[in-house]
């Protein structure tokens, strides 16, 4: 009698959200804030989500990004009803998608979760808003109805 046994099947339980995260880097790639300055800066074809919830996306976020909190991106990420109210085409699943938080973690999370759904040029932003922030203090917009920058409380751990 021949008995194979299958270990992929095992689940895998995190003791710590950073324990999560750390996984899901396996999976993730990053890009650094002068990378995203640079195509930025020459138009290449790139859709920029940001993974924050609306009250830290508006008052501070990167030009041109896309606000999708992560805990309904991937309910929206292929709903056309969604692209259309932003007036701009879904994504396709070879485009570059660059996500990012305000420090990292969602940004990893989110970029892991796309991966897994078959996008397949996916990135996270290092350091995430604050890094760009840091690094580009002058270039970023604001809904300017929103309250000041870090007015918000903190969301997500991260």
């Amino acid at each position: 009698i021949l008995f194979i046994a299958s270990c992929g099947d095992q689940e895998i339980v995190y003791h710590n959200p950073d324990l999560f995260v750390e996984d899901a880097l396996k999976i993730a790639e990053g890009i650094s804030v002068s990378d995203l300055k640079t195509i930025v800066d020459t138009a290449e074809m790139y859709l920029i989500l940001d993974v924050r919830e609306p009250n830290e996306h508006n008052p501070g976020y990167i030009p041109g990004s896309v606000n999708i909190p992560r805990g309904i991106l991937e309910f929206n990420i292929g709903k056309a009803a969604f692209w259309e109210s932003k007036y701009l085409y879904e994504p396709v699943k070879d485009d570059l998608i660059i996500l990012y938080c305000k420090k990292g973690k969602r940004g990893i999370m989110a970029a892991a979760t796309l991966e897994k759904m078959g996008y397949s040029n996916v990135k996270f932003l290092e350091g995430g808003f604050k890094q760009w922030e840091l690094t580009y203090p002058n270039e970023y917009e604001r809904n300017e109805e929103a309250g000041e920058h870090d007015s918000g409380e903190e969301v997500g751990g991260c």
